[in-house]
């Protein structure tokens, strides 16, 4: 029987497949903002991570978490992983384990929505919702997820702040497809961190393949204590707090550590001015993002100003707006 293409024009569908949802993960688009870009006159280049299988960044650092558990011997299978997680790396590592055939316990704080808890038990997490208390709180959520990991036989606690196979997952994935989507022609990396993990791996990777030419910045919203460690050397509070989730930090995370002497300065962005960028992005690139992605947006847009017309600035829509 002849086939039948049902293909638009033009379109190509070229490729190969990939194995399973694990094999989905990463290689998104490279997209340019036109509006921005012809605004700055630089080009202004945002990861689309919200097209990744699981909706976000962290489907990176979810897999590589669980492949460097098991390249540890850490974890067999039937195994269970464990983590505390109030966003993107439970609903990532809910994704990996059910592809994968590991059980998955989240400790969350029980100020997370109903929705979120949700979608992490309809991918066959075990949800653990417990009171929202300060790190330094034995009752803590992450503290939490330790000891049960512990308790466990053939169990693994991914620890994602401090297991620095989180950033390998941007040394070995996001810079070297950013360096290669844009033919290496990058004259600065930029994004929010919250682990550490993109931000330190991405830039680490990018100084390494350029010998040093791409320069590194860290975003940063109001209530976080980076953007005056980078700026001043001083671990102080910024603004009180922020709208955005996931983002900021009150400590330097081992995934940040290593990499820190490597960044070449750092954003503050007050809230009103990631908010405005979230509706300028739907409105001038259709693009439905949040308050963390548009934070991005508008540092890579603050860094090319200081880089000057012509520059090529790269940052992460790290997940849509949904989330």
């Amino acid at each position: 029987m002849a086939a039948t293409s049902h293909a638009e024009p033009n379109l190509s569908i070229g490729g190969s497949e990939v194995h399973g949802f694990v094999g989905a993960i990463g290689n998104t688009p490279l997209i340019r903002l036109a509006k921005l870009s012809d605004e700055t006159g630089c080009n202004i280049l945002a990861k689309a991570e919200f097209m990744s299988p699981g909706g976000s960044i962290k489907d990176r650092a979810a897999l590589f978490l669980v492949k460097d558990a098991e390249a540890k011997g850490l974890l067999q299978p039937g195994g269970t992983v464990v983590e505390g997680t109030a966003g993107n790396t439970g609903i990532g590592l809910a994704h990996v384990c059910r592809s994968k055939g590991y059980k998955c316990v989240i400790y969350m704080p029980d100020t997370q929505s109903q929705e979120k808890i949700d979608l992490l038990r309809m991918l066959g997490a075990d949800v653990r919702p417990v009171p929202a208390v300060a790190f330094d709180n034995p009752q803590n959520y992450n503290h939490q997820a330790k000891r049960h990991a512990e308790s466990l036989d053939n169990a693994v606690w991914t620890n994602q702040f401090d297991n620095t196979a989180n950033r390998e997952a941007h040394i070995k994935t996001t810079g070297p497809e950013i360096w290669r989507q844009t033919n290496g022609k990058i004259d600065a990396f930029t994004c929010a961190t919250g682990t550490g993990g993109t931000l330190a791996g991405t830039v680490r990777y990018l100084k390494e393949i350029s010998e040093g030419r791409v320069k590194g910045y860290l975003a940063d919203p109001p209530g976080s204590v980076l953007y005056k460690l980078v700026e001043t050397g001083k671990i102080e509070r910024e603004g009180t707090g922020s709208i955005t989730e996931g983002i900021g930090q009150g400590r330097v995370t081992s995934n940040l550590a290593p990499d820190l002497e490597l960044l070449d300065g750092a954003v503050h962005i007050p809230d009103v001015e990631s908010i405005k960028m979230v509706y300028r992005l739907l409105d001038e690139e259709g693009l439905y993002v949040g308050a963390s992605s548009a934070l991005n947006v508008v540092a890579a847009v603050e860094v090319a100003k200081r880089l000057g017309k012509g520059s090529t600035v790269v940052t992460m829509l790290c997940d849509g707006a949904y989330r």
